[in-house]
């Protein structure tokens, strides 16, 4: 038996399409969580703005204010994670949305099953990140990693790590000069299996090693071993 949890998680979703956006509502309700809908990316924007919420589910193609343009905005104040929907399969739309902060994409058409268990996944990565609220530094590298706010600084220049991206890192560090495979990472940091033709652990790599070099540090690096996967060690990255 399952205990129910006494404060449910909330979530906001930003979907202009009046079908799916009442499946969302419906389902995810009947699934216990608590749901706001909002039915374009200004109407998110300020709703994001007057509540507090546990994530974000936000379509690509809205009207007005594309979701892209509206995450961009949630960024400048908010760490929120956000789950990008979108029919647009093109690579560079992924990329476009896991740089301007994204934590997970899910393509259109999906499954309420696969939307739950990418929900289910960032909101426990989310806990796991929380449970300690003390800063820790990192004397070895000079990096501090805050677990409170998923990010780390060097002196005072916070990198402004999404909270896959922390996660993603803090791995890595745990386990320095020890070379992780992706299907590890995958289920370690992403809590889904892998696939060949998913490139998201790739965009999250990416974006971590140009923000860590946008805050100078250089001691250690991020480094791709081709055929095996990512260490966290001394060296250039490839």
């Amino acid at each position: 038996m399952h205990p129910v949890p006494i404060h449910p998680s909330s979530i906001l979703a930003i979907e202009d399409d009046p079908v799916l956006g009442a499946y969302l509502h419906d389902e995810l309700q009947r699934g216990g969580f608590q749901v706001t809908w909002c039915r374009n990316g200004l109407q998110g924007l300020e709703t994001a703005g007057q509540q507090a919420f546990d994530l974000v589910l936000l379509d690509i193609l809205l009207p007005g204010l594309n979701g892209l343009e509206a995450l961009a905005r949630l960024r400048q104040h908010s760490a929120t994670p956000v789950i990008l929907m979108s029919a647009l399969g093109a690579e560079a739309d992924r990329i476009s949305g896991f740089e301007r902060g994204a934590d997970d994409y899910l393509p259109k058409p999906f499954s309420f099953a696969e939307l739950r268990v990418r929900i289910d996944a960032v909101l426990r990565r989310v806990a796991f990140e929380r449970r300690s609220q003390t800063p820790r530094e990192l004397p070895a590298s000079a990096l501090c990693f805050d677990e409170a706010l998923a990010d780390v600084s060097l002196g005072d220049a916070w990198a402004g790590l999404t909270p896959s991206e922390y996660r993603l890192l803090d791995t890595l560090y745990r386990s320095q000069d020890e070379v992780l495979s992706k299907p590890f990472l995958y289920r370690q940091v992403l809590q889904r299996g892998y696939s060949r033709h998913d490139r998201s652990l790739d965009m999250h790599v990416s974006q971590i090693r140009r923000k860590l070099k946008a805050i100078g540090y250089h001691e250690r690096q991020l480094r791709t071993v081709w055929g095996k996967g990512y260490v966290f060690a001394a060296g250039e990255a490839d």
